[in-house]
């Protein structure tokens, strides 16, 4: 889709967001903290969107972690409905907990076997993307573009693992985010901190043949790929530190031409698919850099919402400003109670 297009589409959206009545969506949790590795940047990337429903008049409450959810849906406390039976006290969920619990369909299934919409995929999108091996496994099997990985089993000998691959290589976690546990390994003086890690790991690690190029990124909202952003890190790789701390890391958004921007955010669209994701998320690519050829690197189902964060980056190159993105996400589960 072109930029043109895209504000067009955008422009719709905010008309239909503007006919919006908040009360429509009742009383929102947004969920968000948890007991991942994620957890600083959830209640951070919450804490905004908290801020946002709520300017835009929608009755929303802060809920840390999956555990305090659950109880306050098991006590109750919501208004009687019209057969005397009490309500939930909340009835839908805005769901930004990174990592976890609220990416890996855990989250997902409890919403689903209570009736109570959340934002995001659904149990099978989550529990896939969550996992970044079986991830690749279906994009390879789609004939999608992903680059050559080993699967690394706990306690296994990592020299031994990579062989197949080579270096350089990173190394990561199967099922964290946000740059957590992941090693970029250049030489053989850089696996022995990767190795001690790997060790002490009690899951599986992903070992990712390294592509040297740019990193972008295509934020996903409904049917709609955003444009493009290209990143470029102060330092050699996109870490945590460049994600959520450092001011240095420049972002270029739109990252691609018009027609580049088209082709990306049709890869981006059938990643998502493939892996079946639906609502709002994040596909991540690298570029490499002597073909010039994009591969898939992850999808996130909950991403960042901080003021380092990519999504509402790339929304507000179409004109769509942070507390209208946290709304159309929001209204996203609108269509659950139409179903």
């Amino acid at each position: 889709m072109s930029l043109e297009a895209g504000r067009a589409t955008i422009a719709a959206l905010k008309d239909r967001l503007a006919a919006l009545d908040p009360a429509a969506f009742g009383r929102v949790a947004v969920l968000m903290g948890g007991e991942s590795a994620e957890r600083a940047v959830s209640l951070d990337s919450g804490a905004n969107v908290l801020a946002a429903l709520r300017a835009r008049g929608v009755d929303a409450h802060a809920v840390d972690g999956l555990p305090t959810l659950l109880g306050a849906l098991r006590q109750g406390g919501g208004d009687a409905g019209r057969d005397g039976s009490a309500r939930p006290p909340f009835d839908r969920v805005f769901n930004i907990l990174h990592g976890g619990v609220g990416e890996n369909g855990v989250l997902q299934g409890a919403l689903a076997a209570l009736g109570i919409p959340g934002t995001g995929a659904g149990v099978l999108g989550s529990a896939l993307t969550m996992d970044k091996i079986r991830s690749k496994q279906v994009w390879i099997a789609e004939g999608l573009p992903t680059p050559a990985f080993v699967r690394i089993a706990p306690g296994a000998d990592l020299a031994t693992a990579l062989r197949p691959l080579g270096l350089p290589v990173f190394v990561k976690p199967s099922t964290e985010g946000s740059s957590v546990g992941v090693f970029r390994i250049v030489d053989e003086a850089g696996l022995a901190p990767a190795a001690a890690f790997a060790r002490g790991y009690p899951g599986e690690l992903l070992a990712e043949r390294m592509v040297a190029g740019e990193e972008y990124t295509v934020g996903i909202l409904g049917e709609l790929a955003l444009p493009s952003v290209r990143i470029v890190p102060p330092g050699d790789w996109y870490d945590y530190h460049a994600k959520y701390v450092s001011d240095d890391t420049r972002y270029f958004c739109p990252g691609l031409d018009d027609a580049g921007e088209a082709a990306l955010g049709a890869l981006a669209l059938a990643a998502f698919r493939a892996a079946g994701c639906s609502g709002w998320g994040r596909v991540d690519f690298m570029r490499d850099r002597a073909s010039g050829a994009f591969q898939l690197i992850e999808i996130n189902t909950a991403p960042g919402m901080t003021s380092h964060s990519l999504v509402p980056k790339a929304a507000a190159a179409l004109g769509l400003g942070f507390e209208e993105l946290c709304l159309a996400i929001l209204a996203q589960t609108l269509e659950a109670d139409r179903a």
